[in-house]
């Protein structure tokens, strides 16, 4: 059993969960003015006569109905949600059942964002904080100026229930209804706020929670994951803060297995960072241009919607500004560095998918094509350390890398970097983790022989062993390693024992997969169809890899926007969706990687016809790219094979059927 001590951060940090918690019983007794004061005194901002209002009614109407429950139950005024970085109004702890309740104060209609935020809420209580896993939870709003509402009471198979209406006048017999109906165990009051919190963000809501002040260990797991992440997170400051004070240059890799928060690792150090020391100026870089104009958006929307109302309020146009100066394109990095030799105001820097930067050759003919500049005789790697290296002092370049994740030609994975350091930087510091011989990362080369041994230093904590994005297994990368190197067996095996945590289903027709998604789907849980940039035959079903999406509009605009992801009208690509993730995902699966005669055959549509692809790096790319389509699902994801037309040359069966029974005999079900 674990012991809290007040000095662990997990007692500390659940004590201040709620900004007024106490037994129903004292809450009855305390008087409406010490309740508000306690309120107002852990308010992080001004208190406006709106909020303070609202925290009267609320307490007004809750004095009424809760004398019944005086004896046992808990009651919980503004408790934190960290995952979102917002508070529930009220938690009620009753008769072993949570009420999760949001008001909604001087309004006459049920909302659907109303509806869906405390479903929301009691979504992430059961997922992600331990004592409420196998716990009933009632989500309620409560439009106080409302009719009535009939309720029906639905339950998931989670024990999550379909959110509730009520009124003022009807508050207490909605919970009645509940109470009476069920025979739950009581709950442990001291036990169930001492439960550790465990949330696993989308990288857009670490982001914004990074940004906001909160720290990687509020927003991440407190098991193995959050420990890792911490781990790494610590040794990247100590080499930074060595570098800084013998005034040497390093460099670091990081790996990670699939979803293990790479990302998360690299915006955390560069927000720290960035703040920490105006000297340093850390910045977090990426060649995805989706994912960084996703992250931009998200922050600055994040930022302008949190500062209305308050006096420094700001407009888009300056969160942009801000949020471009903590995140940016490599790219764009790279062209303004081009413009002078003086070395940039950053001296830390953070390169995501460091793997992905360019070939020389790949940068001499994007320069001469589009720069006009003909004698570029340098690599993206070698460029991006030459950059850093102009500082005189010191300088610190981090490189988040993965396996397997290279999809764009002219990439040039970890030896590019190996040997810009050996031909031109040999006295930089070079920091790696242990698992950098994997051949994922190296491509069965020796980087270490590049390296002066006096200079390398192998340290374990620079690899992010678990994976973090599908909190339900963190086995789902292994899986898709597995089925992509056509390991059928292990396949079985690994699939029987964690198809109860992450589902994977099968279908051949489109429409039965969009209904399996908004199905699955709940609160503002995001869908999405994704499918390979080669696979153009899919365009007979509403799927047309070559129409672009706005990225920023298709992630993180609400289901009522026919630009976004919940439409299932606009189809993300690896190129787009790489980086970035949904909870649930139906990939459409094409013939460009198929099946035939128990190996996976490599192919590329060309005018009228399918053709075999020969190169190797092209067909590692291929496979790169239903890698990344097959991780970016959080919490489960359906395969769409479509059944194939023999009077359609370009979608014979013999193209389709193939893979999907490859699929049925590993035990993924049809639906």
């Amino acid at each position: 059993m674990d012991v809290y001590r007040p000095s662990d951060p997990i007692f500390e940090y659940s004590m201040q969960r709620s900004y007024y918690s106490k037994s129903v019983e004292a809450f009855l007794k305390d008087t409406e003015s010490s309740i508000l004061g306690e309120l107002a005194r852990h308010h992080e901002f001004a208190l406006e006569d709106l909020q303070k209002n609202a925290w009267l009614t609320e307490i007004e109407i809750l004095k009424k109905i809760l004398i019944p429950y005086s004896g046992g139950a808990h009651i919980y005024f503004e408790y934190s949600i960290p995952r979102m970085g917002k508070r529930v109004d009220v938690i009620l702890l009753i008769k072993g059942l949570i009420f999760v309740l949001e008001f909604k104060v001087g309004e006459s209609g049920y909302s659907n964002h109303a509806i869906e935020q405390a479903l929301d809420y009691s979504l992430d209580l059961k997922n992600f904080h331990e004592q409420s896993h196998h716990r009933r939870i009632i989500p309620v709003v409560v439009a106080t100026e409302a009719l009535e509402i009939k309720n029906k009471i639905l339950v998931y198979d989670d024990l999550v229930s379909f959110p509730l209406k009520a009124n003022k006048e009807n508050l207490l017999s909605v919970l009645l209804e509940v109470i009476s109906k069920s025979n739950e165990s009581s709950i442990d009051v001291a036990v169930w706020e001492a439960s550790p919190y465990k949330p696993t963000p989308t990288i857009i809501e670490a982001a914004q929670a990074l940004y906001r002040g909160h720290s990687v260990q509020e927003i991440s797991r407190s098991d193995s994951g959050a420990i890792n992440l911490s781990k790494t997170s610590d040794a990247i400051d100590k080499i930074i803060d060595q570098s800084k004070k013998e005034n040497k240059k390093s460099i670091c890799f990081i790996t990670r297995v699939p979803g293990a928060g790479k990302t998360l690792a690299g915006l955390n150090i560069a927000n720290k960072r960035h703040k920490f020391d105006e000297g340093e100026h850390a910045v977090f870089l990426s060649g995805n241009g989706p994912l960084v104009q996703v992250l931009q958006e998200a922050l600055a929307r994040n930022e302008v919607k949190d500062s209305k109302g308050s006096p420094s309020r700001i407009t888009k146009k300056a969160a942009l500004s801000k949020t471009k100066a903590f995140i940016q394109n490599i790219h764009h990095f790279r062209d303004d560095a081009i413009q002078t030799q003086e070395p940039s105001i950053e001296a830390v820097v953070i390169f995501d998918e460091a793997q992905r930067a360019w070939t020389l050759e790949q940068t001499h003919s994007f320069m001469s094509r589009k720069k006009g500049i003909h004698d570029f005789k340098m690599s993206e790697p070698d460029f991006l350390i030459s950059v850093l290296d102009r500082h005189t002092d010191w300088a610190v370049v981090i490189c988040l890398i993965g396996g397997g994740q290279e999809i764009n030609t002219g990439e040039a994975g970890l030896p590019e970097w190996f040997s810009a350091i050996e031909n031109k930087y040999p006295y930089w510091d070079v920091y790696v983790s242990d698992m950098l011989v994997d051949e994922e990362y190296t491509g069965n080369e020796d980087l270490y022989s590049k390296i002066e041994s006096s200079k390398l230093n192998i340290q374990s904590e620079l690899h992010l062993s678990v994976s973090v994005r599908s909190y339900r297994s963190e086995r789902v990368s292994e899986l898709v390693k597995k089925v992509l190197d056509n390991k059928k067996d292990e396949t079985m095996r690994l699939w029987a024992e964690i198809q109860k945590d992450y589902p994977i289903c099968l279908t051949r027709n489109i429409a039965t997969a969009k209904r399996w998604l908004r199905n699955k789907a709940r609160g503002s849980e995001r869908i999405g169809i994704t499918a390979s940039s080669g696979g153009y035959r899919l365009r007979p079903f509403g799927i047309h890899v070559k129409n672009s999406i706005d990225p920023k509009n298709w992630f993180l605009n609400d289901k009522y926007d026919v630009r976004s992801s919940y439409f299932l009208e606009e189809v993300a690509t690896e190129f787009d969706i790489q980086g970035l993730e949904l909870d649930w995902t139906c990939v459409a699966w094409d013939a460009d990687f198929r099946i035939k005669e128990g190996h996976w055959e490599y192919k590329n549509f060309r005018g009228t016809a399918w053709q075999n692809v020969k190169d190797g790096t092209r067909r590692q790319y291929l496979k790169n790219a239903y890698r990344v389509l097959l991780t970016r699902a959080r919490q489960g994801m359906i395969l769409f094979i479509p059944e194939g037309d023999d009077d359609d040359i370009t979608r014979l069966r013999e193209f389709y059927d193939p893979t999907f029974n490859y699929f049925t005999e590993i035990g993924f079900p049809i639906v």
